[in-house]
């Protein structure tokens, strides 16, 4: 039988859809380009603000409006966060949380057992079980192969205990938990034998790796650096856990790509004190100069969040001023969402929506330009190219920081690392030519 799969949200997500592709495919299943051609389509939710709840609901229903008989699983942190608003999604035939891929696979094949005479509305399958931070460990789930891609993801740590009074993921995806070094390398062995030249290393916390088992978030790095990639990359990072060691570590590691992604959410104190987020803009200023000072070419990028509850024009600004401070390479804007059952949804007064929205319009907006500006400040350089895409004689791929970069050739260098001079830029990437 086909099955079809798509994702929503972050790149642990992105992991989690894949392990599960591999146990459908492991199982016999084939994989189909198109949810038209598939008997069961999988949506793999997100739920981390209002938009994309919304988003999982449009794609459920799109996927029956186009594939009417088909079997339609919901599973991912939506299910696991709000599952009585994904019972409500009556499209769904299967409504499943975010615990482990094979309960998909069973569930599903299950459902197709005892349903190959035809299905009912009342027949719909609701399987969610809450997180217990008694009970969880780690889900082993390696991956051998990455649909269509240059890079690989591994997952090495999931969950939060952080508790930010914005944020639902402690409840959509438990405590934190870390995962063996022996299983990570058991799993980069088999990606890099795939023939896989980049890495990138998630987790929900990363930097809160090593925290129930002794080790630090640095160890699984250093373990990808030491296995042969020309590069190891790591996945968004909170304020945890880096001290002046854990950059000295990691600067001593010449594969490790000088790319930082640190959820800023605000730069004003007053606010980040309201988010029960544990820094304050002059701990996260110098942390980012330490970072710039031992990575001479790394790229700084964050998420902003406008229009938090009781956040006035002047804490907006003091937010919009720390932004052009620290110049990030990119900013990813986002208004705020209430989510129920955090504690900022009970803050009051709640901004208006179109004051968040005006505040994310000019975050957008100040955001462009400091990232236009590193653009241009890349011309001249030259640059290591990862090659990713071939589309009309123009070849685009990554620098180890991440910098998009894309030349005219007449062949694709997929999966080859080359040089190119940077000369211009264009559409938020830079142009170059192959030296």
């Amino acid at each position: 039988m086909n099955i079809f799969f798509h994702y929503l949200g972050c790149k642990v997500n992105q992991y989690d859809t894949e392990a599960m592709t591999e146990q459908f495919r492991n199982a016999g299943w084939s994989v189909a380009a198109e949810p038209e051609d598939a008997q069961v389509i999988v949506v793999s939710s997100c739920t981390v603000t209002a938009e994309s709840d919304r988003k999982t609901r449009q794609m459920v229903r799109h996927f029956r409006r186009v594939s009417p008989g088909a079997v339609i699983v919901l599973t991912g942190c939506m299910p696991q966060a709000y599952p009585d608003k994904a019972e409500q999604l009556t499209d769904a035939d299967i409504v499943a949380d975010n615990r482990a891929p094979e309960k998909v696979l069973r569930l599903t094949e299950q459902y197709l057992r005892d349903h190959a005479g035809g299905r009912a509305a009342e027949d719909r399958v609701l399987d969610v079980t809450p997180h217990d931070r008694r009970l969880e460990f780690f889900e082993e789930t390696p991956i051998e192969t990455f649909t269509g891609r240059t890079r690989a993801f591994i997952k090495v740590q999931d969950g939060c205990n952080r508790f930010c009074s914005f944020c639902i993921i402690p409840t959509a995806r438990g405590r934190s938990r870390s995962r063996s070094l022996e299983s990570i390398e058991a799993e980069l062995k088999s990606i890099k034998a795939a023939g896989y030249r980049e890495v990138v290393l998630v987790g929900i916390n990363f930097c809160c790796y090593g925290l129930d088992n002794g080790l630090s978030f640095t160890d699984p790095i250093e373990l990808a650096c030491s296995m042969g990639f020309d590069r190891v990359r790591i996945g968004s990072l909170e304020f945890d856990n880096i001290t002046d060691g854990a950059i000295a570590r990691l600067a001593a590691l010449p594969n490790f790509c000088p790319q930082f992604h640190m959820s800023l959410q605000s730069g004003c104190d007053v606010t980040l004190k309201r988010m029960n987020r544990h820094y304050t803009c002059a701990e996260y200023a110098a942390l980012c100069q330490k970072l710039r000072q031992a990575f001479p070419d790394a790229a700084i990028t964050t998420d902003i969040m406008t229009g938090f509850p009781l956040e006035t024009e002047e804490e907006f600004q003091e937010t919009l001023d720390f932004a052009r401070t620290i110049g990030f390479e990119k900013i990813h804007v986002f208004p705020y969402s209430p989510r129920e059952g955090t504690r900022a949804a009970e803050l009051t007064p709640q901004v208006p929506k179109a004051v968040k929205t005006e505040r994310c319009r000019r975050m957008i907006a100040a955001g462009n330009e400091i990232r236009d500006a590193f653009l241009h400040r890349q011309i001249g350089r030259t640059v290591r190219v990862l090659c990713e895409t071939y589309e009309n004689g123009v070849v685009e791929g990554y620098t180890e920081n991440y910098t998009p970069v894309r030349f005219r050739s007449d062949r694709s260098y997929h999966n080859e690392i080359v040089s190119v001079n940077i000369v211009a830029v264009e559409d938020d990437a830079c142009v170059g030519i192959r030296s």
